[in-house]
């Protein structure tokens, strides 16, 4: 329990420091009716999973990402708000790309452009919880269960606010018109971190 106990903490504290940018997201996706609040949810856990399970992969194999390469992820949220943005343009509806295909596959769909996001955005996750994974392996399951419980606490905070009565209505009613220029901003904050990879290479040795 002396163990357990802080261990829960530091879990705590990772999580909110790596993901606090996570509720600005998930209460555009909310509030985007674009989104129902099941694919938004999924689709966090689905991101938050694959960022763990990356980490505890490079933690076991003793792997550090290369300078560079995690903002080639940017790319994912600066198509989806390009996308996003040139379905505004067009009007309301034509952000449905669903027509014509089976409901399943469109919710998936969905699902899998905020897991992406989500991924996108986990280049510091990635550079916390691999050496956090790599220090205390013994602790990965409960290091795992917090963060799946801080996810659906992030979420369930993201889908307040859309719907709290002060802010709620104004979060609504721009949501759908932010969240293009917040995935576009986002994938090129994110793609800045890829210059590492334009940068000549030190001298060998």
């Amino acid at each position: 329990m002396e163990q357990i106990l802080p261990a829960l903490g530091v879990s705590v504290v990772v999580f909110i420091s790596t993901n606090i940018d996570d509720i600005l997201l998930l209460s555009a996706f909310f509030a985007d009716p674009g989104f129902t609040p099941r694919q938004v949810v999924a689709g966090q856990f689905l991101g938050m999973a694959a960022l763990v399970l990356a980490s505890v992969a490079c933690a076991l194999l003793a792997v550090r990402v290369p300078d560079g390469w995690m903002g080639l992820l940017g790319l994912a949220p600066l198509a989806l708000g390009l996308r996003g943005l040139r379905a505004l343009r067009r009007g309301p509806g034509a952000g449905d790309d669903g027509a014509g295909k089976p409901p399943g596959g469109a919710a998936r769909f969905k699902a899998l452009a905020v897991a992406s996001v989500t991924l996108a955005n986990g280049g510091d996750n990635l550079g916390v919880y691999i050496p956090l994974f790599s220090s205390t392996p013994g602790h990965v399951p409960l290091h795992a269960a917090v963060f799946a419980v801080m996810t659906g606490a992030f979420c369930a905070l993201g889908h307040h606010l859309v719907h709290h009565p002060v802010l709620g209505s104004r979060i609504r009613r721009y949501g759908r018109a932010a969240l293009p220029f917040v995935l576009i901003g986002l994938g090129l904050w994110i793609l800045s971190d890829a210059l590492a990879l334009a940068r000549p290479a030190g001298p060998a040795g």
